[in-house]
């Protein structure tokens, strides 16, 4: 069974402590966690600048070595020139439609590098999408804020938007919720269809973030 099979809970170091990053990730390592979320933006495609290939780099050992793996998210303009880049450090790679017009050869891409292909959904982008392109999706990563930084709100629309991405794809097909995720409001994305929940600030915003890991896992129903 892959990683991304079961119900997860999956934190974004973007949020992490960046004076003790390993710490904190051996920390939740030590939890339970075996999938670590690593939010990409280049200040173009969002107005944000955060992690890169050699943040990955150091951190994809340390998750290999218990048995996990990196849940890439390229939030970047042309993300066809950052897939071979990540993909070494990666087990899953997602893209944004928005941000390349030619999504279809991306995904297929992100396969042929040896990581599972995930599709972004960014709020205004129509669940419809997907039609064309099941054929090279692994997992769909709906947002459940507008991309670009953690601590948002989470979007009161973004059920729907779950539902509907559920009601696209395989039964078996991973539906991943990306913003706005804490212990309030991951029930309503696990009752609309999804199974993987990234958390930012819902985990390393908290004094203790392997006690807010546990709570959100518990209600996730997996790791």
């Amino acid at each position: 069974m892959g990683l991304l099979d079961v119900p997860r809970v999956l934190p974004s170091v973007m949020a992490a402590d960046l004076m003790r990053p390993g710490e904190q990730v051996d920390a939740l390592l030590g939890a339970g966690c075996r999938v670590f979320h690593v939010d990409v933006m280049d200040g173009r495609f969002v107005p944000n600048l955060t992690l890169g290939t050699g943040f990955a780099a150091a951190l994809a050992p340390r998750a290999r070595a218990a048995g996990g793996m990196l849940d890439v998210h390229l939030m970047v303009e042309r993300p066809g020139l950052m897939i071979e880049r990540f993909a070494p450090h990666a087990g899953s790679i997602s893209v944004h439609p928005e941000a390349d017009p030619q999504i279809h050869r991306r995904l297929a891409e992100i396969r042929e590098a040896g990581c599972l292909a995930g599709l972004a959904l960014s709020p205004g982008t129509p669940p419809s999408l997907l039609a064309g392109l099941l054929d090279v999706v692994d997992y769909v990563n709906v947002m459940g804020v507008d991309p670009g930084f953690s601590g948002q709100d989470f979007i009161a629309t973004t059920p729907d938007r779950i539902s509907a991405v559920r009601a696209l794809v395989p039964p078996d097909m991973p539906v991943e919720v990306d913003g706005g995720i804490h212990a309030a409001t991951l029930p309503l994305a696990r009752d609309a269809g999804a199974s993987l929940f990234v958390s930012a600030s819902g985990i390393f915003g908290h004094d203790d973030p392997v006690a807010a890991y546990r709570e959100l896992a518990g209600l996730a129903g997996g790791g």
